[in-house]
């Protein structure tokens, strides 16, 4: 696959160069976009170009075609042609749905530059799992991704996220303990409500089962254990980011030998984002080391 990594790098022109009076062109210029047009419809070609001199204009030196005529389509809405794993995908469904052996997909974006996406591979996308509770619904950690990624912010790292809830609703009852009654759950709750009697099942992680067996001593209760770390229900699959209540246990860690990312239950959403691009930057440097080896 080639995308640029940044849409500086190609040029749009009318001319070859190679083929015109004036041989110049920019000097950040990689790839270059002919537009060919005619009396009834408009092509394109697509080159990769070397150039050479010191100037802000160069000659150009060769150019590779890289795609031409019928292999390329462009699209005609415009897009936030920074967010890579959006183009990336859109790519790979036009050329994978398209009968003409369409290789090249170019975008133009909300700003009127060009870019484009050649033999695009969806492989190239990184997944990553939000990973949290319901209620609230959204849950808390999903809003804030969604948010921060319908922002742009993560335009650069060609990720998309996916959903990894555990629904606290499946354990409500009568005799069910869970740890804050700002949750809305049916049941007791260890901010309100006393315990006087065995057989409660506690809902909740290792803070809340300190908490209730410093509040309540010698009372028998069976538990369930919702902390990421270690969840009775929840079993990472691929990277991930989750939250929890403990901020020393924050960062960058290793769950089933899975890397992913913790913040506390009070970050922000800069906290958020910090961490996820520093999760993918550990990623595609993992990626990157296998690779080689």
């Amino acid at each position: 696959m080639i995308f640029p990594e940044q849409y500086k790098t190609v040029g749009v022109s009318h001319f070859i160069p190679e083929e015109d009076a004036d041989k110049r062109i920019y000097f950040l210029t990689e790839y270059m976009i002919i537009e060919n047009n005619s009396e009834n419809d408009t092509s394109y070609s697509l080159y990769h170009v070397k150039h050479k001199g010191n100037e802000l204009l160069r000659d150009a030196e060769s150019l590779e075609l890289l795609s031409s005529g019928e292999e390329i389509v462009k699209y005609d809405k415009l897009l936030n042609i920074k967010d890579r794993a959006l183009l990336t995908e859109m790519a790979h469904d036009i050329c994978k749905n398209n009968d003409n052996n369409v290789n090249t997909v170019i975008f133009t974006g909300i700003d009127k530059h060009v870019t484009f996406v050649h033999q695009p591979d969806i492989s190239s996308i990184l997944e990553i799992e939000i990973v949290d509770v319901v209620p609230p619904e959204p849950s808390w950690l999903v809003s804030v991704v969604r948010r921060l990624e319908a922002s742009g912010i993560f335009g650069d790292l060609t990720v998309k996220f996916t959903e990894n809830l555990t629904d606290l609703k499946q354990f409500e009852g009568d005799n069910t303990i869970f740890p804050c009654s700002a949750s809305g759950l049916k049941g007791k709750c260890l901010d309100s409500d006393v315990i006087t009697e065995d057989g409660h099942h506690l809902v909740g992680c290792e803070i809340s089962k300190n908490l209730f067996e410093s509040r309540f001593p010698g009372i028998e209760y069976s538990f369930t254990n919702i902390c990421p770390f270690k969840s009775d229900v929840f079993k990472p699959s691929k990277a991930f980011i989750t939250r929890c209540c403990r901020s020393e246990k924050s960062g960058i860690v290793k769950i089933n030998d899975i890397k992913g990312a913790v913040v506390h239950w009070g970050a922000s959403e800069f906290d958020v984002a910090n961490a996820i691009w520093k999760l993918a930057g550990e990623l595609r440097e993992q990626e990157t080391t296998e690779d080689k080896s």
